[in-house]
């Protein structure tokens, strides 16, 4: 849905019509969340399947993520329109973005909180866990030759 939206972004622009250009913004906001909040649950489950093998029973599993897949977006895109949704638009109506023909957000600031620094808790998530798979998979490697070491003597 991020790549359908984004592309029909620009060709739904040029109707000039404002609620269309908002509904595109917050949609393509929206999924571009949806696939950073994905994301970490992809890590949270290698994270779960490698390092927690056993005794990880979570009831309920898919449905939790599902909600916070989608949820945790939902709630970021609700604050933002709650707080003001003129933040989302055309960037061509307005003087620093003469030229641009897509709906976005257009408060730099909206923008660095909601995607950047999204995405960049989303990174620091991602690569913890990575991490820690890597020391987890290397323990074990090293606990497996001492091991064969044992049983070669």
């Amino acid at each position: 849905m991020l790549n359908m939206v984004f592309l029909t972004n620009s060709w739904l622009t040029s109707f000039n019509r404002p609620g269309l250009c908002v509904t595109m913004a917050v949609l393509l906001h929206y999924f571009l969340l949806a696939a950073f909040t994905w994301m970490c649950l992809e890590s949270i489950h290698f994270y779960l399947a490698l390092i927690k093998v056993f005794n990880v029973y979570v009831p309920k599993y898919i449905l939790k993520c599902c909600i916070a897949g989608w949820g945790i977006p939902a709630i970021v895109i609700t604050l933002v329109l709650i707080i003001n949704k003129d933040f989302y638009g055309n960037g061509s109506l307005s003087e620093s973005h003469p030229y641009s023909n897509f709906c976005w957000i257009q408060d730099d600031a909206v923008f660095y909180i909601s995607v950047v620094a999204y995405f960049f808790l989303i990174f620091l998530m991602n690569t913890a866990m990575f991490i820690t798979v890597l020391l987890q998979i290397h323990s074990v490697k090293r606990r497996t030759q001492k091991t064969s070491r044992f049983w070669k003597r």
